[in-house]
C-alpha cells in the first residue's frame, strides 16, 4: 500500500486506494472492506499526501503527523476518534504541540485520528513510508 495513492472521497466514509484511472472516473478500493468502485471525475477527492495541518509557524503535511502518531503509539491504533473533544485535542497536542488551535477544529482532529487508525488497521507501516521529494524551483 502506497501512501501517495490513498484518497478521501467527499460524502463517502473511510479511505480508498487508487487502483486505476480512466478518462472520466477513478477506480478505487476501500481500505476497510476491499470493495472496488468507480468515482466520477465530478466528485470531490482529496489525496492524503496533499493535506496539511495549520500550525503557528508553517503547515505540517499529514504524513509527518501520521509518522509522529505512529511513533507515539508504537505502531498501534491511536485513541478512538469517538472520544471527547478534549481528549482528542490533548492527544493531538502531544503529537503536534504547535498546531493552530483557532484554525484546526475538533472535527479536523477527529478525522485525522480516524484516518490514522484506518491506515494502521489496513497495514500501513509509517516507519517505512518516505516523504515525497520537494520539487526544486527554477529561477
Amino acid at each position: 500500500m502506497e501512501f501517495n495513492k490513498i484518497i478521501s472521497v467527499n460524502g463517502k466514509p473511510g479511505l480508498y486506494q487508487v487502483v486505476s484511472q480512466s478518462k472520466n472516473a477513478i477506480i478505487v478500493e476501500s481500505l476497510t472492506d476491499k470493495k472496488r468502485l468507480a468515482i466520477n471525475s465530478t466528485q470531490n477527492v482529496s489525496l492524503l499526501e496533499n493535506i496539511a495541518i495549520y500550525t503557528y509557524e508553517e503547515d505540517v503535511p499529514l504524513l509527518t503527523i501520521f509518522k509522529s502518531m505512529y511513533t507515539k503509539t508504537e505502531g498501534k491504533e491511536a485513541i478512538s476518534h469517538k472520544e471527547s473533544g478534549n481528549k482528542l485535542a490533548a492527544f493531538f497536542a502531544e503529537v503536534l504541540p504547535n498546531y493552530d488551535v483557532e484554525r484546526v477544529y475538533s472535527s479536523n482532529i477527529k478525522k485525522v485520528i480516524q484516518w490514522f487508525n484506518l491506515l494502521v488497521v489496513s497495514g500501513m507501516d509509517f516507519s517505512k513510508v518516505e516523504a515525497p521529494a520537494k520539487e526544486t524551483e527554477k529561477e
